[in-house]
């Protein structure tokens, strides 16, 4: 790769560029600390391990690995395995809310 097609794929990927992506992941961290709170709460170890890297990778990471993220936060809300079957409502669906929006401000940003 050349250096300047590696400079526009490093500025691509930089997270303070893309404002909304930015602004929507640290929202999800926000839920996602209090899930974790929750869950350390009720001494859930399952949803604590799952949890835990969570939100300092939704704070942090750049907007390539976020997608793996969102992607990973979205899978706790599963069919037979849910994150909803632990927690309350009120914890749950402000982080699915929040995760979803996050989804759809990285695909915004594929153009």
């Amino acid at each position: 790769m050349t250096e300047a097609r590696a400079q526009r794929a490093s500025a691509r990927l930089a997270r303070h560029e893309h404002p909304a992506i930015d602004e929507a992941g640290l929202v999800a961290a926000r839920h996602a600390d209090r899930l974790l709170a929750a869950a350390r709460e009720i001494e859930s170890v399952r949803w604590v391990a799952y949890l835990e890297p969570l939100p300092d990778r939704l704070r942090d990471d750049d907007p390539t690995a976020l997608r793996a993220t969102a992607t990973r936060s979205r899978a706790a809300y599963g069919v037979k395995d849910s994150i909803r079957d632990v927690l309350p409502e009120s914890l749950t669906e402000p982080f699915l809310d929040s995760i979803d929006r996050l989804i759809r401000e990285l695909n915004r940003s594929r153009g």
